[in-house]
């Protein structure tokens, strides 16, 4: 029987070792050399306080306090120093030795690499959370495209036509990303689901360019102006005529770094007139790819209409694979009674569709608005210089912390609220008691944070200018 035990103990993955109640190493199996580096030979005799972080030595007074009373220690997560200097997380079992009397001399540990589990429960966290944001990230975007639809459909058989054009032209390019992970999408696959809708051809479209893979947030606002020319292009365009032709090229520009540039290029429809309106389709186009430095240019020449837009790109490419409103049709929300009617309130927000959401909202509701500020660089220099009653601010800018952001804003005095679909774990440090506005979020909700916050504070009334 005794042998079957040590070849147990000497066999066994787990670190098992033993010491004196003084904390002198007696025993150390081949598990404990494989976990912390050690030798039999190097480190029996030694101090058990060899492999235990200075900041954890009061701990260890504790276990061996226990182990003298007689007591169990199970499954006690902790941390040890390997012989590299790792630190090694551990799952802990500790015992008191007994001699033939039942005096105690000495403890049996037990200690299981528990390392691998904590990073695939961080793993999992991490992609919880990810998760959890994007979800509610994209509701906020559908809620977003529902409500700047509505407020500039003629008719309700408008608001559904162009409301379902939307979510589909979202939906595909969801649909390309989710099958690289969301690491990105191809601009080709764009392209081509963008514009025939589904169909295997259309001779009226063509397309040329080279390889290119866009991140996941670039990708779906050009996804989305996409959608728009050629909705565009169909009912009034080059698309509404049988003899008309669409033709996008695009290549990269190094001057200036790395930039996309795409041409969308008309020809063959009916004679071409700038509207004398813009619509929510127009906005779209021109600011969905702002939040990524990017800049669209639309000319409506009588022979078609042209755009051009610039889109800087990442100095190392992904892998390829890898990865003005209309007045007369403007539909009024009811403007809530409320206490921030004539406040400024500072917009940060790298989506622009619910950047546009919020500015309704806020000047639905009587504010001015400073913003939005859709990248870190911009949002630091608003928190910095502008002077504002309150923000709303993004949990997260293009993947960018917000942090720096945020400290500007208390160190003046600006009170403010996170506007996120992530958890408050994901915030910045510091801030568990700022308040938070979900996404997707309500007019009413907006309006009762900024009431909240701005309870007994006295509104900024001096330099004020518009963002």
């Amino acid at each position: 029987m005794a042998a079957r035990l040590a070849a147990i103990v000497a066999n066994s993955d787990d670190a098992i070792l033993s010491k004196t109640l003084d904390g002198v190493i007696t025993s150390w199996n081949a598990g404990a050399a494989r976990i912390f580096g050690y030798e039999q030979d190097e480190i029996v005799g030694k101090h058990i306080s060899t492999i235990i972080p200075p900041e954890l030595l009061d701990e260890e007074k504790e276990i061996i306090a226990r182990l003298t009373r007689g007591e169990r220690i199970e499954h006690f997560e902790t941390v040890r120093v390997a012989k590299d200097g790792r630190r090694v997380e551990l799952s802990l079992t500790a015992s008191p030795m007994r001699d033939s009397t039942g005096r105690i001399f000495g403890a049996s540990k037990v200690a299981r690499d528990i390392g691998a589990r904590k990073r695939a429960e961080e793993t999992q966290r991490l992609l919880i959370d990810e998760l959890n944001h994007r979800i509610k990230n994209t509701l906020a975007t559908v809620q977003a495209i529902a409500t700047q639809t509505l407020r500039r459909a003629a008719t309700p058989s408008d608001f559904v036509e162009s409301f379902n054009g939307r979510i589909k032209a979202l939906a595909r390019a969801h649909g390309l990303l989710t099958d690289c992970s969301f690491q990105g999408a191809e601009i080709t696959d764009l392209v081509r689901e963008q514009l025939l809708l589904g169909s295997d051809r259309d001779p009226r479209i063509c397309w040329n360019g080279p390889a290119v893979t866009l991140e996941a947030p670039p990708a779906l606002h050009l996804a989305l102006v996409l959608h728009e020319l050629g909705t565009n292009a169909r009912k009034h365009g080059a698309l509404s005529a049988p003899t008309g032709r669409v033709g996008v090229t695009w290549q990269i520009q190094m001057h200036n770094g790395r930039n996309l540039k795409l041409l969308w290029q008309e020809s063959g429809g009916p004679p071409v007139a700038a509207p004398t309106t813009q619509g929510f389709g127009s906005v779209l186009i021109e600011n969905s790819l702002r939040a990524h430095s990017g800049e669209v240019k639309v000319n409506y020449a009588e022979s078609g209409v042209t755009c051009e837009i610039t889109l800087p790109l990442p100095e190392l490419p992904l892998p390829i694979g890898a990865l003005a409103r209309d007045a007369n049709v403007r539909t009024h929300l009811p403007t809530p009674g409320n206490g921030i009617e004539g406040r400024r309130i500072m917009i940060i927000e790298d989506e622009p569709l619910i950047g546009m959401v919020l500015i309704d909202y806020l000047e639905d509701a009587g504010c001015t608005v400073a913003g939005p500020a859709q990248s870190a660089e911009t949002a630091l220099r608003m928190a910095t210089d502008e002077n504002v009653d309150a923000a709303l601010v993004d949990g997260n800018l293009a993947g960018r912390r917000v942090d720096q952001i945020v400290d500007t804003l208390k160190a003046r005095q600006i009170p403010f609220a996170f506007v996120t679909g992530y958890g408050r774990e994901a915030l910045p440090s510091g801030y568990d008691d700022a308040l938070i506005v979900e996404k997707p979020f309500t007019q009413e909700q907006v309006v009762n944070a900024l009431e909240r916050l701005l309870n007994n504070v006295v509104p900024i009334r001096s330099g004020r200018r518009e963002g």
